[in-house]
């Protein structure tokens, strides 16, 4: 029997897109004759969505990529990507070995910039690391005892459901939110004035429209010179991708994220994929931001395009719409804001417990469906879009 293997392809990063497109290739091609590799520094898989939680002191189950790859034909390399090779089509690793790939995906992700503003590596918190964010609960008890004060920087929508899941775990605990832009600027005026009541309700100290020009071991000084008394700082605010791609000669945009074309391959390097938040991936309505919304089609989307040009058969370009903006305010409040494809609010929305139920339903583990891709074909997105989504004549 000739075992031969015609086509290598490597899979960097095991997060929610680099997971489900190793499973889904997997089960794709598993009459080719290919080799999958997925390389991640850990085997335990981190539900980034879900990072807020563990940071309130809620427990998580621990899921490992090995046991989910078993009997996939996948392998799995526990190690960090250092370096990208594309002339020579190879992978370094952190443990020295050497990769080499016929086609690779690139899902390396994003992580919370530490680097923009003065003294926030050192001094403030961040939800990146599972292990970090253990322990930043355990301050937060220490602190609700001391009696204490936390800021959360950043209202996005991971600052948004930080700050509320904070204030609900620890009502005795002043929670303070310091955001540029008014959180949930993006949705319609319904949607708006229930965060708003969610935050009243919690006893959640906004300061909106205010820049941090600094953080200190105890405290944020705004650009303004305002200080601010912080005994524990949450960082939320802005995310950067890692350098591989760019350092390696990859084309990137101004972010470092590797621009991709109509069907998702670097317009540099055809062989090289890009998914989920370190991809530049535009629709005929812009670029898409990072979100698992919007990053788990593409990592469908590119296993399902390797399978097909393996087979020799055309691809169609990647079409993508959203759907809903589901924010979680504490676990017994919600809100979903529903939306065109390109992100603008509808006029509908959710609330209440109702809104708890849709979001646990569609932002809830992705590890059933990872079990279940490795089976069959599970779709993973709502909407390809409508008009907003085609190309403009």
């Amino acid at each position: 029997m000739n075992t031969t293997v015609n086509q290598e392809i490597v899979v960097l990063g095991g997060g929610y897109t680099g997971v489900l497109a190793t499973v889904r290739l997997a089960r794709r091609t598993r009459r080719a004759k290919v080799r999958i590799t997925l390389v991640n520094p850990s085997d335990r898989f981190v539900e980034r969505l879900r990072m807020h939680q563990i940071a309130a002191g809620q427990q998580l189950a621990n899921r490992r990529i090995t046991e989910l790859l078993d009997g996939t034909g996948a392998r799995f390399h526990r190690a960090a990507a250092t370096g990208i090779d594309p002339a020579a089509r190879q992978v370094t690793l952190s443990d020295g070995a050497t990769l080499h790939y016929d086609t690779l995906v690139y899902a390396l992700g994003s992580a919370t910039d530490t680097e923009r503003v003065p003294g926030v590596a050192d001094h403030a918190w961040t939800l990146n690391d599972p292990v970090r964010a253990h322990h930043f609960s355990e301050r937060l008890t220490e602190l609700a005892m001391a009696g204490g004060t936390v800021t959360v920087v950043g209202g996005g929508l991971t600052g948004v459901e930080a700050a509320t899941e904070i204030a609900e775990s620890h009502p005795d605990l002043p929670v303070t939110l310091v955001a540029a832009a008014e959180p949930g600027s993006m949705m319609g005026p319904g949607a708006r004035a229930h965060l708003d009541r969610a935050f009243e309700r919690l006893g959640i100290v906004r300061r909106i429209g205010v820049q941090v020009d600094k953080v200190l071991p105890q405290a944020i000084r705004l650009s303004t010179g305002e200080l601010i008394a912080s005994d524990l700082t949450l960082w939320t605010a802005g995310v950067r991708v890692p350098p591989l791609a760019a350092d390696a000669g990859i084309a990137t945009d101004a972010t470092g994220s590797v621009i991709t074309d109509a069907t998702l391959r670097s317009v540099s390097h055809p062989d090289v994929y890009a998914i989920g938040d370190a991809a530049s991936v535009v629709q005929p309505f812009g670029r898409l931001h990072g979100t698992c919304q919007s990053g788990m089609p593409t990592a469908a989307y590119v296993a399902d395009a390797i399978a097909r040009r393996l087979r020799g058969r055309e691809v169609p370009p990647f079409r993508f719409g959203y759907v809903h903006q589901p924010v979680s305010l504490g676990r017994r409040d919600a809100v979903i804001q529903f939306t065109n494809a390109d992100d603008t609010p509808k006029r509908w929305y959710l609330t209440g417990r109702v809104a708890v139920r849709y979001k646990d339903i569609v932002s809830g583990s992705p590890w059933p469906v990872f079990g279940m891709s490795t089976r069959m074909t599970v779709p993973v997105q709502f909407s390809r879009g409508g008009r907003r989504t085609r190309d403009r004549v």
